[in-house]
């Protein structure tokens, strides 16, 4: 028989009637909440409102916010002239991005942003920021500081697709970056390692870090900027930004750097600029300059981009590749262009007449991906573009550009694409054929684009 002592028994009994006491202050008790996880938790009422269309939950004291931040561009292209190699028209999804952001504090921020366009997901910005001032701290996987025109959302650049010279500047790696900016002056540095973005950057790394105990590379990368004046319709920035970079393991191939584009338009799949995979690289450091202003409803925003690639000396030693635009945009309707300081870039414009507006813009791109004395032989290309895009709210916008690609003889994608024909109508891949007259080659065509762009 079990003995129960007397006071073990008074304990027990006094636990059962504290519990249900709880528990019937609990049931009186509307404002008490309990988590998943059977935790009593804290409780914070948010208004909802749309913001120019934008879905956002915020707390009273404006310390809490959530809000959802969704796009789907519809895009569409046809080629023209008489191309060397045949371009396949078509329409595509080119992004349906859903993103969750909020600020779950004063100085607290946190972001999640993915991608489905292709059928599948690709992870864009993952983002942990304390900011509790002009200065701050954010880590995750998120576009690093360099280059204007790469770290402005597509929501807000000008054209259908970047210029060719953008596909250099470093975009999305995990890392750790420090911030600071005043109306004046904004500087971003940090230290970041490899992409995650893709499938196949992701099985790469792991089987490098698995296999061989690979570390997975890093890059100090950081960026000033000066804003003589910086006024609602009137604003100058001189930009300068560097990194220095090691091969990351989210590369194919160990120790390569590869740089390769698609001509303005990522319906058209080929590849016509291609250094291939450059091997046995010890590290790369690039260096970019950028000027932009703007007065009312006149923007100019210009930069370039020098690429040095340093490979062990019995391998070849130093190679250079560089790029550049330049571009400009006048609002129709009387709208102005607005520059977002924290970023250092050109943000969502204000719509003109009837709170809509029409943009019209040009931008000459180039790119150089060859260096005759390194043997890399990459292609080179100049790009003219003439955009005409309708923003018909906050959340439409239609987009047109009509593209004119240039390519010279050594734009064959590694060996794959023609480059020349002559009168007898053949074809030739090789730039080094002697038939080939000097300064002649490359495959030169024009496209036409659309896109709607929907944001939610």
């Amino acid at each position: 028989m079990f003995k129960i002592k007397f006071k073990n028994l008074i304990l027990v009994f006094v636990l059962v009637l504290w519990g249900s006491s709880l528990l019937a202050q609990t049931e009186q008790d509307t404002t008490v909440r309990m988590n998943q996880y059977g935790k009593i938790v804290s409780r914070t009422h948010l208004d909802g409102e749309a913001r120019n269309g934008i879905m956002v939950f915020e707390s009273k004291d404006q310390k809490m916010r959530y809000w959802f931040d969704s796009r789907v561009y519809f895009d569409g292209m046809i080629g023209l002239g008489e191309p060397l190699n045949e371009i396949g028209n078509g329409v595509d999804i080119r992004r349906a991005r859903f993103a969750m952001k909020a600020n779950v504090n004063e100085n607290w921020y946190g972001e999640i942003d993915v991608d489905f366009a292709g059928g599948m997901m690709e992870l864009k910005d993952m983002v942990i920021k304390y900011e509790p001032a002009n200065w701050g701290v954010k880590m995750g996987h998120f576009k690093e500081g360099f280059s204007m025109e790469t770290t402005t959302t597509s929501r807000f650049i000008t054209f259908i697709e970047r210029s060719l010279v953008s596909k250099m500047a470093p975009s999305r790696h995990l890392g750790v970056q420090g911030f600071y900016y005043n109306k004046l002056l904004l500087a971003q540095g940090g230290i970041h390692f490899r992409t995650i973005g893709e499938m196949d950057e992701n099985v790469w790394a792991q089987d490098a870090n698995k296999n061989f105990g690979t570390d997975d590379g890093y890059s100090f990368t950081g960026r000033l900027a000066i804003r003589p004046f910086n006024e609602m319709g009137k604003m100058l920035h001189i930009g300068v930004a560097a990194s220095y970079r090691t091969p990351k393991t989210s590369a194919e191939i160990e120790n390569s750097y590869r740089f390769s584009t698609r001509s303005l338009t990522s319906i058209n799949r080929k590849k016509y600029i291609d250094t291939d995979d450059i091997l046995n690289v010890d590290n790369n450091i690039l260096l970019n300059t950028e000027l932009a202003a703007s007065w009312k409803n006149i923007m100019l925003h210009g930069e370039m981009i020098l690429n040095k690639i340093n490979r062990t000396e019995e391998n070849g030693g130093s190679a250079n590749i560089s790029g550049g635009f330049v571009q400009a945009g006048i609002l129709l309707f009387g709208g102005q262009y607005v520059y977002n300081s924290t970023e250092g870039e050109f943000t969502q414009i204000d719509r003109g007449r009837n709170n809509k507006d029409l943009e019209l813009a040009f931008r000459f791109d180039y790119m150089n991906a060859n260096d005759f004395d390194a043997k890399i032989y990459g292609g080179a290309a100049n790009g003219y573009t003439v955009a005409l895009n309708y923003y018909l709210s906050s959340n439409v916008k239609l987009m047109l550009n009509y593209s004119y690609l240039d390519h010279d003889r050594y734009a064959n994608g590694r060996g794959k694409l023609y480059i020349y024909k002559d009168e007898q109508g053949n074809l030739y891949k090789d730039p080094f054929e002697y038939e080939i007259p000097t300064g002649d080659g490359g495959d030169d065509f024009s496209i036409i684009s659309a896109r709607i762009e929907i944001d939610f």
